[in-house]
């Protein structure tokens, strides 16, 4: 039989807080469309607690909101993956860009990615259509693997994937994009104002806030973010993994079985994301307008601007609906938002091989990518499919057994230096058995 302890969760979330108290987070899950669980830790904001629907900045887990909005319009009719972007969009044409279509935007193989390359400051990104100008011109850049002198296969488009996506959507739906996501997709789940791609300013004051920020007024808060790096562990953080469900497979993984030595952060966090297969210069290319610039994302003025592939305001229980919707193949409380040969089309993988930024194989699918964890392959986790943003917090789903969650958070963390992303979905997936 299943071990359907879904509470085991509420206990995991608590001790992953590990020394990082009191910032927090929020985990819900869902089975065969019933909420399971909804579980938070830690505080969002000063004298505020965690909740499943405290809103919260999800970096590029917002990317799986944005892609099901398309998966939506497709199923009306209004798009389609293999027609070309400048059908609908004739500026985006410019510099070789006629024949690129929905498809390879999608999975990350047209070549759209250097941020670098279409702007050198960060104020610009602020300015919505000044970037879909950018974007709708810009050159396609296509790095060479050193490896065997051949292009990668995919590139991984962290920040200008948005304003393709976006751009290319206001155009089909003559809505602003925050129109039309809530048109589409959120309230017909009746989230919409718990979604954003366009944060209205009396929700400022609502959005989780790192720690750091907890007794800052507004106009004393940095500019630019401090990147968080690698700490060492504590003996609490290394005692807190040995009691995870993932513990045992990560120490056959390892070939760490039979010795004392704890696993750390690092040899954990390598089994999913190899630090030393990171283009460094890829990566920075795909993020930052120029290497002495990192824009803090909390700021109010850039909450408010439309970066929709990095600065998504949403709660995790709107997330989880989302995805839970998805795990229903589509459908959710007699509504058919995805039609069933749209959904069929989604979750298949479109290329496999080695990313120019990512330092994994992503497996890409129409958007989303797939579920990390130590069992995919195996059984029915290798048909899963989400998205993790940069600073660890995740959603996904899997429609063959109807499982679906998101995890939100205001660690001051990175998807390269925490796990905590990593044990979260290993659990759940643990109590499906």
């Amino acid at each position: 039989m299943p071990n359907t302890n879904w509470q085991q969760l509420v206990q995991i979330m608590q001790s992953l807080q590990l020394d990082d108290a009191p910032a927090g987070g929020s985990l819900v899950v869902y089975h065969h469309s019933k909420c399971v669980l909804a579980t938070s830790v830690g505080m969002a904001q000063k004298n505020t607690e965690w909740h499943a629907n405290t809103l919260s900045i999800n970096f590029s887990t917002g990317k799986g909101v944005l892609v099901t909005l398309v998966h939506v319009l497709v199923s009306n009719g209004l798009l389609d993956y293999d027609t070309p972007i400048c059908d609908y969009w004739a500026q985006f044409a410019a510099n070789g860009k006629s024949d690129i279509t929905l498809r390879q935007v999608l999975s990350h193989q047209a070549n759209l990615f250097a941020l670098s390359h279409v702007v050198s400051r960060y104020k610009d990104i602020l300015d919505w259509q000044n970037m879909l100008n950018k974007v709708a011109t810009m050159q396609p850049f296509a790095p060479v693997n050193k490896n065997n002198n051949k292009p990668y296969v995919t590139a991984y488009s962290a920040l200008i994937f948005g304003w393709v996506i976006g751009g290319l959507i206001e155009k089909v739906t003559n809505l602003s994009l925050q129109q039309a996501l809530e048109k589409y997709l959120t309230k017909p789940l009746n989230i919409a104002n718990e979604v954003f791609f366009e944060l209205p300013q009396s929700h400022i004051a609502d959005v989780a806030q790192m720690v750091r920020n907890f007794d800052m007024q507004e106009k004393d808060k940095p500019s630019r973010r401090i990147k968080p790096t690698l700490k060492p562990d504590s003996i609490k953080t290394l005692q807190t993994y040995t009691k995870l469900p993932s513990y045992k497979s990560w120490q056959q993984i390892l070939a760490n079985k039979n010795h004392d030595t704890a696993i750390t952060t690092a040899e954990i966090n390598k089994i999913y994301f190899n630090p030393a297969e990171l283009n460094i210069k890829n990566y920075t290319m795909s993020l930052l307008p120029n290497a002495k610039e990192n824009l803090d994302y909390y700021q109010p003025e850039v909450m408010q601007a439309v970066i929709p592939a990095a600065n998504c305001v949403a709660t995790a229980a709107a997330m989880a609906k989302i995805y839970a919707m998805l795990a229903n193949k589509g459908s959710w409380m007699g509504l058919q938002l995805i039609n069933k040969s749209t959904f069929n089309k989604i979750s298949k993988i479109q290329v496999l091989g080695q990313d120019a930024v990512m330092p994994v194989d992503m497996q890409w699918r129409l958007g989303y990518h797939r579920v990390f964890s130590v069992f995919d392959g195996v059984g029915q986790v290798g048909q899963g499919f989400g998205h993790i943003g940069y600073n660890g917090s995740v959603a996904w789903c899997n429609p063959n057994n109807g499982l679906a969650m998101a995890y939100a958070h205001n660690y001051d963390t990175t998807l390269l230096n925490d796990i905590r992303a990593f044990a979260i979905t290993e659990a759940v997936i643990d109590c499906l058995g």
